[in-house]
């Protein structure tokens, strides 16, 4: 009846967002594959994205940078939330309660909770689709203030863009296909199995040396670089990059080798997508890995606000114009 009445323009914000609340709350496992661009200053990072849920609360999102194809693994289980690194054998663990913390746009219950949390979204049925605008819970990066999210009338998902104040589409979610009640095997949501299945896939290969000279290109006011040190390690180096003034803060690059052996660091904090990899973010540092090299910005004093754009602004591949 609902979609009879949505024919007729009839079709209501609330009568949407119940019926979509129960397609996605009555699925038992659902799968789906997308395109995520994210957009930072004049670069598009773009992202393969599968992403899977089975009852009660496991959750499995392989992003795969479509430049240097390194993919990364959210995973969620009974055990924890952990972000895994297949081709150096290493894993982040996490005390949070992603994804229920912030808004994701390849989710399909954050999707649902933002809108159901936002009473003054708008909503539109258009010729072949509907459209919620919502804002969006992002607290860890202040320029990302609302969402349009487009559904087609069967209710299913097919674009999310998170956009700016003035409009500007950051992030991009395109959903290619979304299947429903889908069954997994027992082994999909574990640690050490998809560690195992995703290295065994991955192309990315160690680095011994750092080439060339990266540093941030957002450094707050009235902080400038103090001393740059490289050290040599037993398999790689270290750079040290050490800013001084207003807001202090180190920078470090490291260049990162496999585990022989499964490693996993305990985090407490919360992974994040930033432009160029998902990252492990706590009160005072943010890392993360890109083509074979680890990443550290770490701060004494610094909002996660401050460090997040700090981290955001260093490029380290080539991306699409």
């Amino acid at each position: 009846m609902c979609f009879l009445l949505a024919g007729c323009g009839n079709y209501s914000s609330a009568e949407a967002t119940k019926d979509l609340a129960k397609k996605i709350n009555d699925t038992k496992g659902y799968k789906l594959t997308g395109i995520l661009e994210i957009s930072n200053n004049d670069d598009t990072y773009k992202y393969d994205v599968e992403a899977a849920y089975a009852k009660e609360d496991n959750f499995r999102v392989s992003l795969k940078n479509q430049t240097n194809n390194h993919e990364q693994i959210i995973l969620k289980n009974e055990d924890g939330v952990y972000v895994l690194t297949p081709s150096l054998n290493k894993s982040f663990k996490f005390q949070s309660d992603w994804p229920y913390n912030n808004s994701q746009t390849y989710l399909l219950q954050t999707l649902l909770t933002d809108i159901q949390n936002d009473s003054k979204k708008e909503f539109k049925v258009m010729k072949d689709y509907y459209t919620f605008t919502t804002k969006v819970n992002y607290p860890n990066n202040s320029d990302l203030v609302k969402q349009k999210i487009y559904l087609d009338k069967k209710l299913i998902p097919k674009k999310v863009e998170v956009m700016n104040k003035d409009n500007d589409v950051l992030i991009k979610m395109t959903f290619n296909k979304i299947s429903y009640d889908v069954k997994f095997k027992n082994k999909y949501f574990e640690l050490e199995n998809n560690m195992k299945t995703a290295k065994t896939e991955s192309t990315s290969e160690a680095v011994s040396k750092i080439e060339g000279d990266t540093y941030p290109m957002y450094v707050p006011d009235n902080t400038t670089l103090a001393s740059k040190d490289t050290v040599d390690l037993e398999n790689g180096q270290r750079v040290i990059m050490t800013y001084e003034g207003d807001n202090p803060f180190m920078f470090v690059e490291q260049t990162a080798s496999a585990a022989d052996e499964l490693a996993i660091v305990s985090v407490y904090g919360d992974p994040f997508q930033l432009a160029t990899s998902v990252a492990a973010v706590s009160d005072n540092m943010i890392s993360w890995v890109s083509n074979g090299i680890e990443y550290y910005v770490v701060a004494d004093n610094m909002s996660q606000s401050e460090l997040m754009s700090v981290a955001n602004s260093v490029s380290t591949m080539p991306v699409s114009k």
